[in-house]
Parts: C-alpha cells; sequence; structure tokens
C-alpha cells in the first residue's frame, strides 16, 4: 500500500515539476496533449475501479469519472481538431501517461477494501495536481480563446471531482475500509 501511494505521489510530482521547471509555458498544442493526456489516465483508473472496487460507491465514483473525462476527452479532442491542432507530445503529457500507466499496475495488484482505499486516495491526489497545474500553468498558459475556455468551463468538475473522492476517502477511513 505504502509503495501505490509512494507511485501517486512521484507521479503527481512529477506533473507538478514539470510544469514548473518548464522555461517557457506550455503552447496550445502541448496543453491539448496535457489534458487528453491527463483525462485518459484517470479513465483509465476509472475502467480498472469499475470492475475491480468493491465498495459500491467506489464503484460509482469511477463509473462518473470514466463518463465526464470521456466527454471532456470528446470535447477537447473535437475543439483541437476545429481549430487544426495537432497535440503535441511533450515531457508533462508523457509523465501523466507514464504516471497513470504504474498507478494502474498497482492497483491490479490490490483487491476489495485495499483496492477501494489505494484508488480514491490517488484521486484524491491526481485531482488536486491537476486542478493545481490547470490554474498556475495551463489555463494562464492557453492562447487560443476557445482552449482556454474549454479550460475554465471544465476546470469546476474538477473541483466536484475532488470533493468527492475527498467524502469518499473519509468515508472508507471511518468504515475502516
Amino acid at each position: 500500500m505504502k509503495s501505490l501511494q509512494t507511485v501517486c505521489a512521484v507521479a503527481v510530482g512529477v506533473l507538478v515539476a514539470t510544469l514548473g521547471a518548464a522555461a517557457t509555458p506550455p503552447n496550445d498544442a502541448q496543453i491539448a496533449a496535457i489534458v487528453v493526456t491527463a483525462n485518459q489516465v484517470d479513465i483509465n483508473a476509472g475502467k480498472l475501479a469499475e470492475s475491480k472496487a468493491s465498495a459500491p460507491d467506489v464503484k460509482a465514483f469511477a463509473h462518473r469519472m470514466v463518463v465526464d473525462h470521456g466527454s471532456v476527452n470528446k470535447s477537447a479532442k473535437a475543439l483541437v481538431t476545429k481549430l487544426h491542432v495537432t497535440p503535441e507530445s511533450n515531457a508533462t503529457s508523457e509523465s501523466l501517461k507514464s504516471g497513470g500507466e504504474q498507478n494502474v499496475a498497482k492497483l491490479k495488484e490490490l483487491s476489495g477494501a485495499a483496492f477501494d482505499r489505494a484508488y480514491i486516495d490517488h484521486e484524491v491526489t491526481y485531482h488536486q495536481a491537476v486542478l493545481d497545474a490547470m490554474d498556475s500553468t495551463l489555463i494562464p498558459s492557453a492562447q487560443n480563446a476557445e482552449l482556454k475556455a474549454l479550460l475554465v468551463k471544465v476546470r469546476p468538475a474538477f473541483v466536484d471531482h475532488l470533493q468527492h473522492a475527498k467524502d469518499l476517502q473519509g468515508s472508507l477511513a471511518k468504515a475502516g475500509g
């Protein structure tokens, strides 16, 4: 369990450090890649949790992550197509992808209440890191008005996801699960 928390912390730390250490802010094509990757990471973890979670509330949360983040990706992909922007892989999008793969691999080793706790703990950490990145780097760096508007529009959903995950985290702790 501690190793999964370490993986989560490292992945989130890489996201924040990569964005913070960049000599120049990401361009719109890089932001698009970061947004799509960040959503896909949560979709992948959510799909796993839909099948492995033991608590009904955790399964429901996972389903919501798959649906909501899938919808954001659909909107983001439609926008980049409309704007003729090709998402550009970058250090941040690659670190997100790698961290997401490591998270899913660690989660696959768990079951029952341990899985539920690890999944929700990661969701809390991940959503906070994504919100921090949106506020400090992605929204301020977006040059295209429509891209910036999409980021601003979806931000409240990330806030809601974070609060929902924190609520579940508290419930799981109280239940000893």
